[in-house]
């Protein structure tokens, strides 16, 4: 396998067409939106000249893995020649099953189809494909070329040889692969999304500030950057709509109902550091940020951990 397409050119696109390219993979990077494109080869160049001033690659490195990458804003351009197709859109619903339906026309019947999806049911995205087999989930953490983990997702019809062929491909990319089953959240935002949640609910009720919730979860349990900074990096629409999908998977559990708070924030497009303003406040290329006005009257300065996420 040596052809990869990556759908969406944000965050978690560029991060994958990184990763995928600077193993020796011929990568095309799909997006509508040309601007986008050139955004995110410009974002790409700057993460490879960080790992450069870090000693972790060579110039040479990183022109090749530049080099590796081809950007696409038609769609059926950008996939012809894909043996894998990693989607990396928006997380919204409509928007992924019209995609996969669009790409299960346009690839080959042998094409593998993943999705990044953090939380949407994999089961549900293949049954709108026409080899619904050839579909799984390949779920990446932020910042994908220095995170480790790769959640493999088995859909109810994916079949064992394709999810043999993504956990080896996972590791040819210096990841770590873990093999989970379908099911709302999967194991990494089942997890992950009803803490940031209960966070939340800590705020809303009054129980203690931003800072020290955040830093109770830093220092009591070791974490490296508390949940409400987490949420902010994510994005709070991000995991609003995880909550909503765990919340509606789980037949409306109250328990994972989203807190009001997150829902007024997103409402209010306070969405986190991609807006400026969340939890704290971000300003654009600082790596320090305050705690937000509506949350605490004396705003203090405090360091985001260097280079830690999800």
């Amino acid at each position: 396998m040596k052809n990869i397409a990556v759908i969406g050119s944000g965050t978690m696109g560029n991060g994958i067409a990184h990763t995928f390219a600077q193993y020796g993979y011929n990568v095309s990077l799909v997006d509508l939106n040309a601007d986008a494109l050139q955004r995110a080869l410009e974002t790409i160049t700057t993460n490879l000249d960080k790992q450069i001033k870090k000693g972790t690659i060579t110039d040479q490195l990183k022109n090749s893995t530049l080099n590796n990458i081809k950007t696409y804003t038609d769609l059926q351009q950008g996939v012809k020649n894909a043996e894998l197709v990693v989607e990396a859109a928006t997380e919204n619903e409509g928007i992924k099953l019209s995609l996969f339906k669009q790409l299960s026309q346009l690839c080959r019947d042998n094409t593998i189809l993943a999705s990044n999806t953090s939380s949407i049911s994999i089961t549900q995205i293949a049954a709108v494909t026409k080899n619904p087999g050839n579909v799984i989930g390949m779920h990446f953490m932020n910042p994908v070329p220095l995170m480790k983990l790769v959640e493999v997702i088995k859909g109810k019809k994916t079949t064992q040889e394709i999810t043999d062929t993504v956990m080896e491909l996972s590791r040819q990319l210096d990841k770590i692969p873990v093999e989970v089953n379908d099911a709302p959240g999967f194991v990494a935002n089942r997890i992950l999304m009803p803490m940031i949640n209960e966070a939340i609910y800590t705020l809303h009720e009054g129980i203690s500030g931003v800072e020290e919730i955040d830093t109770v979860m830093k220092l009591g349990m070791a974490h490296p950057m508390g949940p409400l900074q987490l949420a902010d990096f994510i994005g709070l629409d991000v995991c609003l709509a995880i909550m909503n999908v765990l919340y509606t998977g789980f037949g409306d559990n109250e328990k994972y109902a989203p807190c009001p708070l997150l829902i007024n924030m997103v409402n209010d497009k306070n969405l986190g550091a991609k807006t400026g303003s969340g939890f704290y406040k971000y300003t654009t290329g600082s790596k320090d940020l305050v705690v937000a006005d509506r949350f605490k009257k004396i705003i203090k300065l405090i360091q985001i951990p260097g280079k830690k996420g999800r």
